[in-house]
């Protein structure tokens, strides 16, 4: 699977400092964090992801406006939505809109791993696409492109 790349996004320091340092040192993934809707805006256009762990409830932009952004931008990050939003309809909606999970909270951290091993098998292919013209090249999973080398 390798390095994974994680944005968790969570207001709550009692639950995303703990998933982050779990993350590290179970996964060894390379784990980023946001407090909320901008810092989580401002770190999507920094760097890509392979997994955002996103709470629904966030002080300024919510977590569905949020996964919107993500799949509005066609950014090759897949969505967990970690939330205490648990409700079927508060699932249903997280998936349509496009998360690749939905966890409610509280939950187990044993079971939240095993979600975002899951999803990060299911987006792992034995090659990246990069895509080339001439002595273009372009990679979309990593946002980058390069011209004769």
């Amino acid at each position: 699977m390798g390095a994974a790349r994680i944005l968790v996004v969570d207001d709550e320091w009692k639950i995303r400092d703990p998933l982050a340092r779990g993350l590290r040192k179970t996964q060894q993934w390379t784990v980023h964090v946001a407090a909320n809707g901008s810092e989580a805006l401002a770190k999507l256009e920094e760097m890509p992801f392979d997994l955002v762990v996103l709470d629904w409830m966030l002080p300024d932009h919510d977590g569905l406006e949020i996964l919107n952004y993500i799949r509005a931008r066609r950014l090759d990050a897949s969505v967990l939505m970690l939330t205490a939003r648990d409700g079927i309809a508060d699932r249903v909606t997280g998936i349509e809109a496009g998360a690749d999970d939905y966890l409610g909270k509280p939950f187990a951290f044993e079971e939240f791993v095993a979600r975002c091993r899951a999803i990060l098998r299911r987006r792992s292919t034995p090659g990246r696409a990069i895509l080339h013209c001439g002595d273009l090249a372009f990679d979309p999973r990593a946002r980058t492109a390069r011209r004769a080398g």
